[in-house]
């Protein structure tokens, strides 16, 4: 069987079977670029799985790097993503696409301060990519520094005007100050894009709700989300609003894409 780094052993049992077919004689193999397309449309668990393969296989494989830190990203383990693009990044410290994955590892754990280094060097890599900006604003605000976050989301908005991430993560960035009125409208924009998902949609509703329509704020939970979490989103509304206790909304901001 082969033999995995002692941190990514603890993938579940269902990923066995996974890696059960990339191995032999004692040894992985090196999956081919089709394998490597395919394995991008399944589950986090079972991308883990296929990535920690590849990745023990070689450890200079940037691309099995980045799978496997986005993957461990997926299933809410973001130390150890943010431990696999650490290690990759020392063969490839010029790698945009890892350090965008440790600069999301750091965001998805709360620790944005460190997140900024490379989120700055990755958009220096590549100008003409909002990806790095828009990820870099948001680790600018978790690290309390609000007026280089505004600089960012604004360069991140010019970059890519027609994509729904830099709205949705410049509305939230301008709910947090106390623009309800900007949020919903940069929001709004979001949604109505193409790129627009449930990101953009729930977030809509968090702000619609939190400016007291909350009949609209259910309508527009209840076309993405179960009647149990839309019952608690509304819950926390009415707490938000003093009108009753209730839990947290699970609003996120979208990070890098």
């Amino acid at each position: 069987m082969c033999r995995k780094r002692a941190r990514l052993a603890t993938v579940l049992a269902p990923a066995v079977l996974a890696l059960a077919s990339l191995c032999a004689n004692g040894a992985a193999l090196a999956a081919d670029a089709q394998q490597r397309a395919e394995v991008r449309r399944l589950d986090p668990l079972a991308r883990a799985a296929f990535w920690g393969s590849e990745f023990q296989a070689n450890a200079a494989d940037a691309e099995a790097a980045a799978g496997l830190a986005q993957a461990l990203r997926g299933l809410g383990r973001n130390d150890e993503a943010a431990e696999v693009a650490t290690k990759a990044l020392v063969v490839h410290p010029d790698d945009a696409v890892l350090l965008l994955e440790l600069a999301r590892a750091h965001v998805a754990r709360g620790q944005g301060f460190y997140a900024i280094e490379p989120a700055r060097k990755a958009a220096s890599l590549s100008p003409r990519d909002w990806r790095p900006l828009t990820l870099l604003a948001v680790a600018y605000e978790q690290a309390q520094r609000d007026e280089e976050a505004e600089a960012a989301h604004r360069q991140a908005l010019a970059q890519a005007p027609n994509e729904a991430t830099p709205l949705t993560n410049y509305a939230m960035h301008l709910a947090a100050k106390g623009d309800l009125a900007g949020a919903e409208a940069q929001l709004r924009r979001a949604v109505a894009l193409p790129s627009g998902g449930i990101q953009a949609r729930q977030n809509l509703a968090l702000v619609v709700g939190l400016q007291g329509r909350l009949p609209e704020a259910e309508k527009l939970a209840r076309a993405d989300l179960p009647p149990e979490q839309v019952a608690n989103n509304l819950a926390y509304l009415r707490a938000a609003l003093g009108q009753g206790g209730g839990r947290t909304w699970e609003s996120l901001k979208a990070g890098g894409g």
